[in-house]
C-alpha cells in the first residue's frame, strides 16, 4: 500500500486544530448538525445515552406521523380523554400539561399541537392510550421504530420523558430523528413553529426559546427534569442551509435560552461547506506496471464537499492511498486510489479517484523488457 503526500488544491480541506477546540459550551451534552448532509459539525457528548425528557416528545409525534401518512388515523379522529391521562398528566400533575379534562374527546390534530406547543403530558398519554391501548405499548413501538431508523442509543420506557431508569437517547440520534421528522414530514412540521396554543380557555406559549427570536427557527422542543437539567432539540433554515442542535443538562431556563441562542449562532456562522467538483483535473500521476505508459493520471470520482469550522480550514494534510504500482491494462474511469483526509475531530473523509485515461498492457517483448529492466535494477 503506497501512500502519497498530497496538498495543492485540497489546502483548505484539513483541520489544523481540532473543532472541539474551537467551540465551547457548558452544556454537559450538545450537537450541532448539518441537516442537509446529516454530518455531525461539533459534539460534546454527542452519542452518549442521556436522559432526554419532554424531548422524547419528537419521537412520540414522529410514530403518529408515520400513522397519518399511512391512512391508518387522521387528524379529524377523535380520541377520550381517560381519568389515567388527566392524572396522570393533568394540571394537579404538576408537569407539563394540555389542560385535557376526564372524558373530553379532542382531535389527533388538537392533540398533537398539545405535544408540540404545550409539551402537554396528558396529550401524549391520551394518543398512546387510543392509538395502542397502552402507553407502555406506544413506548415499545417508539423504541422499535427508533432502533428501525438506526437510532441504535435510544430506549423509551413512557411516550412523555418523565424520568424512566432506562429512558434514554444520545444527543445526536435526537439530532437525527429531528433531521428523519423534517424530511420525511413537511407536511406536519409547521405544527413546531406554532407560537402558542389555547385549550379549555387557558393560552400557553410554545416553551422553545429562540422560537420566534432568531432567524429561520421553526422547531423543535425542550426538555427538563432535576435528573437531566434543561435542554433543547432546535432547528432553524436559512437560506438553503439548515442546522440542527441539540443541548442538554444547563442549569436553568435561562442558561438554557442564552446556550441555545448562541450555539445556533455558531451553528450558521462559524461553519461552512467548501466542495471541488469532479471536473475530471489531474490530482497526481501514479506508476504503472507493465503498462505502455508509465504513469497514469488520477482524478475525483465524485464531488468532494466538506462543512467544517472556517477557522478550521487552513492547512491540508491529506493522502492518496493506492495499492501501487498500479497494474496495466487499466480503463478510464476505472478507481484505482483513494483521496483520504484526516479531520482532527471527524475522522476521515475518503473520496474514489478514478484513472484519466486507458493504459494498455505491454505486449510480450515490452514485458521481457520491463522485467529485466527491473531485474538489473534489483541488482544493481
Amino acid at each position: 500500500m503506497r501512500r502519497l503526500f498530497f496538498l495543492s488544491a485540497f489546502s483548505w480541506l484539513a483541520a489544523a486544530s481540532a473543532t472541539a477546540q474551537l467551540i465551547q459550551t457548558e452544556a454537559n451534552f450538545a450537537v450541532i448538525m448539518d441537516a442537509g448532509s446529516g454530518e455531525i459539525l461539533f459534539e460534546k457528548n454527542g452519542e452518549t445515552p442521556m436522559v432526554p425528557a419532554s424531548m422524547t416528545k419528537v419521537m412520540t409525534a414522529y410514530l403518529v406521523f408515520e400513522r397519518l401518512r399511512s391512512g391508518e388515523i387522521s387528524l379529524d379522529d377523535r380520541l377520550p380523554v381517560s381519568e389515567n391521562a388527566w392524572r396522570r398528566g393533568g394540571w394537579s400533575s404538576g408537569g407539563s400539561t394540555m389542560g385535557l379534562s376526564i372524558g373530553e374527546t379532542p382531535t389527533i390534530r388538537d392533540l398533537m399541537r398539545g405535544v408540540i406547543v404545550l409539551s402537554g403530558n396528558d396529550a401524549c398519554i391520551v394518543l398512546a392510550e387510543g392509538l395502542s391501548g397502552s402507553e407502555e405499548l406506544f413506548a415499545a413501538e417508539m423504541t422499535e421504530a427508533a432502533q428501525r431508523m438506526g437510532l441504535t442509543t435510544a430506549s423509551f420506557k413512557n411516550v412523555s420523558g418523565l424520568f424512566d431508569e432506562g429512558h434514554v437517547i444520545s444527543a445526536a440520534d435526537m439530532a437525527r430523528l429531528a433531521k428523519a421528522t423534517i424530511t420525511e414530514f413537511p407536511e406536519y412540521y409547521d405544527f413546531y413553529a406554532e407560537p402558542e396554543m389555547t385549550w379549555n380557555g387557558i393560552t400557553q406559549a410554545n416553551r422553545n426559546p429562540i422560537l420566534g427570536k432568531m432567524e429561520g427557527v421553526d422547531g423543535l422542543k425542550t426538555g427538563h427534569l432535576s435528573v437531566s437539567g434543561y435542554g433543547l432539540v432546535a432547528s432553524a433554515l436559512r437560506g438553503d442551509e439548515r442546522r440542527i442542535i441539540v443541548i442538554n443538562g444547563l442549569s436553568s431556563v435561562a442558561a438554557r435560552r442564552q446556550e441555545a441562542d448562541r450555539l445556533m449562532r455558531t451553528a450558521f456562522d462559524a461553519f461552512e461547506t467548501r466542495t471541488i467538483e469532479a471536473d475530471g483535473t489531474i490530482l497526481a500521476d501514479l506508476d504503472v506496471w507493465l503498462g505502455e505508459d508509465a504513469s497514469v493520471g488520477v482524478a475525483l470520482g465524485d464531488p468532494l464537499s466538506v462543512t467544517a469550522h472556517k477557522r478550521a480550514f487552513v492547512s491540508a494534510v491529506s493522502e492518496i492511498v493506492y495499492s501501487g504500482p498500479l497494474e496495466a491494462p487499466i480503463t478510464k474511469g476505472d478507481q484505482v486510489a483513494e483521496l483520504v483526509i484526516t479531520l482532527d475531530d471527524k475522522g476521515s473523509v475518503r473520496v474514489p479517484l478514478v484513472a484519466t485515461r486507458d493504459v494498455e498492457k505491454l505486449g510480450f517483448i515490452g514485458r521481457a523488457v520491463e522485467g529485466l529492466s527491473r531485474r538489473l535494477e534489483a541488482d544493481s
